[in-house]
């Protein structure tokens, strides 16, 4: 019975934490962690101080653990059925496609650039999560022009470090000027030239 009783405890604690998490993500996200009080917490969480700390062992680690929920999330409602998407240059289209057109999966935008920039210098922490972040992106993006390349869609000459880095920058510096303007345009114009890389470095285009 004790044994019982304590799986249950132990089970409604991790339910606790994960409801924390999913509840201060969009408010890193959208404050940054110098700008996310203990106060936006316990109201974004209804619970106090102590309730938080009983599942975290400080700030860093919610906040850490915040920015991978809400990475996550943006990584889910941006990969939407990208595997049922043929052809590598089409899949690459549909990245784009749903980076411009689909918001993150949590309030406050890209956490992938919320993250880099709030914690370039600031918090160590999370500027490596942040990295890994980018650096696991890059690879995702670049396994799809490799398998473009193995089936003969994309031209074997082309580098696909070089163009999950074009694919990554020219999304974010775009994002950063469109929430900067108020305005999709960049985001929009930054489709426009993508949709010109991968028209160039496909064989049957």
């Amino acid at each position: 019975m004790l044994g019982i009783e304590r799986e249950s405890t132990m089970r409604k604690g991790e339910a606790t934490r994960q409801r924390i998490i999913a509840e201060a993500a969009p408010i890193f996200n959208q404050k940054g962690y110098a700008g996310c009080s203990m106060n936006d917490l316990m109201e974004a969480t209804g619970l106090e101080k102590g309730g938080i700390y009983r599942h975290f062992a400080n700030k860093e680690e919610l906040a850490a653990e915040a920015f991978r929920f809400a990475l996550a999330q943006t990584i889910k409602v941006r990969t939407d059925h990208l595997e049922d998407v043929p052809g590598a240059a089409n899949k690459l289209r549909r990245v784009v496609q749903l980076f411009v057109e689909v918001p993150s999966g949590v309030a406050g935008g890209c956490p992938l650039l919320n993250t880099a920039i709030d914690a370039d210098d600031g918090n160590p922490e999370l500027r490596k999560l942040a990295l890994k972040g980018i650096q696991d992106w890059r690879t995702r993006l670049a396994a799809i022009v490799e398998a473009g390349i193995a089936a003969g869609e994309i031209r074997k000459k082309t580098d696909p470090q070089r163009i999950a880095n074009a694919i990554i920058s020219t999304l974010e510096g775009a994002l950063m000027i469109s929430r900067l303007e108020r305005t999709r345009s960049a985001l929009q114009d930054a489709r426009a030239t993508l949709e010109i890389v991968i028209r160039d470095i496909s064989r049957a285009e």
